[in-house]
């Protein structure tokens, strides 16, 4: 005797799965194969993903109406919580940001840590490039210098003065 039922599944899937699916048919039963459960499986959880993707497609998140006062309360909540210093809110950056923030009119989609982490990178290489560039200097990208130690390089780095015509 087989002690379990799921062997004895694996059993008939193996060596009598077609008179197992004749016989299920015949009398109107689900046949408990695993490779048959499975595909159940798969095609209910396709269809539940289709009609997940449909659902969040059509969904959109609510945008909310503009006040200078649901501003200044956001912004202060947002250094609170963020640990900023009070002056980021006055910061050219900050107010671009806000500036192209504005301009959208279905909300705003962040990007997340990986996203933003692989910009960071992206826009770190482009300024070596054009510091290498400017400055005639051969270094490579997979040197074994640090982040942090290249940006105290850039930064102190005084890159000569445009001429004008």
């Amino acid at each position: 005797l087989v002690n379990e039922v799921t062997t004895l599944h694996r059993h008939l899937e193996a060596n009598h799965s077609g008179k197992y699916r004749i016989w299920a048919k015949s009398v109107n039963f689900l046949s408990k194969l695993p490779g048959d459960v499975k595909k159940r499986k798969e095609a209910k959880e396709e269809v539940h993903r289709t009609l997940d993707c449909d659902l969040w497609e059509k969904v959109s998140e609510r945008v909310v109406p503009y006040s200078d006062k649901l501003f200044r309360r956001t912004a202060v909540e947002w250094i609170a919580a963020t640990d900023q210093p009070l002056q980021a809110l006055e910061h050219p950056k900050f107010k671009e940001l806000i500036d192209v923030a504005s301009c959208v009119t279905s909300g705003v989609k962040i990007p997340g840590q990986k996203a933003a982490q692989g910009e960071v990178i992206s826009l770190f290489k482009g300024h070596i490039t054009r510091l290498r560039a400017k400055l005639n200097v051969s270094v490579p990208f997979g040197c074994c210098l640090s982040l942090s130690f290249l940006s105290f390089c850039i930064c102190r780095v005084q890159l000569p003065k445009a001429k004008s015509a």
